[in-house]
């Protein structure tokens, strides 16, 4: 693939416009098994929820990238600066060649395809790597993509351990990896051997910040909707709440109501979903048994020794009060159904709580107050920020998708994603009424006059 790319001339408008109608079909002749699929690998996944979050963004990123594909393609003008006139600078965008994808279990068929439609749009050939969480689901890509490309067009490997262990190591020409900060440093370290560039997108504790000005009861109804999608198990979740003191315990009752009223009680309830693993479940025990241990307060809308959670792998949804940095759950990222809640005195405290920690990937703020929200944006530096709801600024095509520092590097999505897999080019056209040979020797009184001259225009 590796030589192919260097052999054959860039992919035009008419095959990158067909590479994305294959793509489109891999999906939309596979839904109804896609969803079986990863119901089968979480143990349980809401229908609803792979089809909106998953399918539905999916089609949406194809559709709008084969609209503005051929705007994307185009060459762009740059301004020239005067002295040059008249040449011509010009910005051409190619492709680097072979995109590497390290996919994440979460959200597997869009977080797998959604970097995969920007690097096929800007003419790379790609090779995924799936989560080996998702065994069905990638066995399953493997086989529809297999049907719709060539090998040496799009790639989709097994998920053995022995293809994963070397995979960011390959000599690709971009690799994009999506997941935790942990395994992000591994491959980048892998990555940075072969002076790999690399796309991060990874994760850590995104935080809602609940301004004095709020109206608790839709600011609980949308965070308990955040928090609970996909059991919580999503990279720009909600991971912790910062609440005025005196709205702690109201608010922490209102978010509970919240997801007894979308969720229920029982286990068995078809829209909520499975914990990915035994392992993880454990892990999510873990933290609220450490939690507690140290004093927390622990609320749930249900029963947590109801033995059918467990038998399902579905944990309840989890409110903590009174949570500590001693506690495991305010050290590491949750991805999972469970919400710490902390008092706040001011916004000034709320802003120096998310300060002190890595960038989140994700911010959220709830308020009516104009200016306390702008000294929140102002303040604090994030990958993304939702106003008065959660997760909705992923879902915007026309903005980046990113993290920063400790949550990541780089972007995607749309034209941003087609940016980041190109190589944009700089294009000097010199024109030969252009004086540049002014610039050569034999100097003498001529370089001074030109030195004048650019001083005058500096």
């Amino acid at each position: 693939m590796i030589v192919r790319s260097r052999s054959e001339p860039a992919p035009d408008l008419a095959e990158r416009l067909d590479r994305l109608a294959r793509l489109r079909s891999v999906v939309a002749d596979n839904e109804e098994r896609f969803r079986q699929a990863i119901t089968a690998d979480f143990g349980h996944r809401s229908a609803v929820e792979t089809t909106i979050a998953e399918i539905m963004l999916v089609f949406s990123e194809i559709r709008h990238a084969t609209k503005h594909l051929k705007t994307w393609m185009t060459p762009q003008r740059v301004a020239t600066a005067l002295q040059f006139l008249p040449a011509r600078n010009r910005l051409m965008p190619q492709p680097l060649g072979v995109v590497g994808i390290i996919a994440p279990w979460n959200y597997a068929l869009q977080l797998t395809l959604a970097p995969a439609i920007g690097a096929i749009a800007a003419g790379n050939r790609v090779i995924i790597k799936p989560s080996e969480l998702v065994p069905h689901f990638a066995a399953l890509l493997k086989e529809a993509v297999g049907e719709k490309f060539d090998a040496a067009e799009v790639l989709v490997t097994g998920v053995e351990d022995e293809i994963a262990t070397g995979f960011a190591g390959l000599p690709f020409d971009h690799l994009m990896f999506t997941g935790s900060t942990r395994v992000g440093r591994l491959v980048a370290e892998a990555a940075g051997r072969n002076l790999t560039p690399v796309t991060l997108e990874l994760g850590g504790k995104s935080p809602a910040i609940i301004d004095a000005s709020a109206d608790l009861d839709e600011a609980a109804e949308r965070i308990a909707y955040g928090k609970l999608l996909n059991a919580g198990q999503t990279c720009i979740a909600p991971d912790y709440v910062l609440v005025p003191e005196r709205s702690l315990q109201a608010f922490a009752e209102k978010v509970r109501a919240q997801m007894r009223r979308m969720f229920g009680t029982d286990p068995s309830n078809e829209d909520y979903t499975s914990i990915v693993s035994d392992r993880h479940y454990a892990r999510l025990e873990g933290l609220v048994a450490d939690a507690a241990q140290r004093g927390a307060k622990i609320l749930q809308p249900a029963k947590p020794d109801e033995p059918n959670w467990k038998a399902h792998r579905k944990f309840p949804p989890t409110l903590i009060l009174g949570a500590t940095e001693t506690m495991a759950v305010m050290q590491e990222e949750i991805f999972g159904p469970v919400l710490p809640v902390l008092g706040t005195r001011d916004a000034a405290e709320a802003i120096a709580f998310v300060n002190a920690r890595d960038r989140p990937l994700a911010l959220y703020w709830f308020g009516k107050e104009r200016s306390a929200r702008d000294e929140v944006l102002a303040r604090t530096v994030s990958g993304g920020v939702t106003i008065n709801d959660c997760l909705f600024h992923f879902t915007q095509i026309n903005q980046p998708m990113g993290g920063v520092g400790a949550s990541g590097t780089g972007v995607y999505h749309g034209e941003w994603g087609f940016r980041t897999f190109s190589k944009l080019k700089p294009v000097f056209y010199r024109s030969k009424f252009n004086r540049l040979a002014d610039l050569y020797p034999p100097y003498g009184g001529k370089i001074a006059r030109l030195e004048k001259l650019m001083r005058l225009m500096s």
